[in-house]
């Protein structure tokens, strides 16, 4: 049996009991850490809340080697990450292998940032439109297509979650302050009057799931410099606001009381 559960957000007790009774019972555990980890916990912390022994793996063994499917044809074999397995990082190609081999499993899922940022945030869920994410620059790599997102879904009157970059293998994850400045890069070069400005509206959302988390809105001019401390960050563009939304900006994440004149 192949078991793949999700950790949830922040620390090991976001683990569901589901997935906590999973774990304490299968033959072995394997822990994918390379995409995300839960940045309110230690290995070792996890380890003793479920009482057993975790390998970690590296990229590749996920990716190509697969050997816990493998092992699940004669053992229960438990692969953990964090978030959901099957949202933030997808992982539904192992279900098709286990199925291809005649593996029974099991999918106990976790909380994700998809749904958890949007609700935090205090917009209205069914108003969010396409999901974008802005990646770290490299040469020759400079991507206009998260603009164009937030654009294309703010012309239809859609507010946008915006993720940012994580290479946990690099302990290396994105600022909000650096999206915003990878945002207005993107405006700067663009050979049209584009509609995220340092004007527009956005809100900064870190370590979701935590007892510290901080949802800060405003212009992206005063939220760049702004300090939203550990990881993990993501952004929100709101599209037009509703009274109710534009009340929670103002009072909870702090948002100039001007909004409310827009609504």
């Amino acid at each position: 049996m192949f078991y793949l559960v999700g950790l949830g957000l922040f620390d090991e007790k976001d683990i569901s009991l589901k997935g906590l009774e999973c774990l304490k019972n299968v033959d072995k555990i394997y822990a994918e850490f390379f995409t995300s980890r839960l940045f309110g916990s230690s290995f070792e912390a996890i380890e003793e809340l479920i009482g057993q022994k975790i390998e970690v793996l590296v990229r590749n063994e996920v990716e190509e080697e697969h050997k816990f499917i493998d092992e699940a044809k004669t053992q229960d074999i438990a692969l953990i990450t964090g978030g959901d397995p099957l949202i933030a990082t997808t992982h539904s190609d192992f279900l098709v292998q286990c199925s291809k081999k005649g593996i029974d499993f099991e999918v106990i899922h976790g909380s994700s940032i998809l749904s958890s940022a949007p609700a935090i945030s205090g917009l209205q869920g069914y108003k969010f439109g396409k999901v974008t994410t802005i990646p770290f620059p490299d040469y020759n790599f400079y991507p206009k297509s998260p603009y164009e997102a937030i654009e294309e879904n703010l012309k239809n009157d859609l507010h946008t979650l915006v993720l940012l970059d994580i290479q946990a293998h690099k302990d290396r994850y994105m600022t909000v302050n650096q999206g915003l400045e990878y945002l207005l890069n993107i405006h700067e070069d663009l050979d049209r009057e584009g509609l995220i400005t340092p004007d527009t509206l956005a809100m900064g959302i870190a370590r979701v799931g935590s007892s510290d988390v901080v949802v800060k809105a405003g212009k992206i001019s005063e939220l760049i410099d702004f300090d939203f401390g550990g990881p993990l960050h993501c952004i929100v563009v709101p599209a037009k606001l509703h009274i109710v939304e534009a009340e929670y900006l103002v009072e909870i994440a702090g948002a100039d009381s001007k909004i409310l004149d827009d609504v």
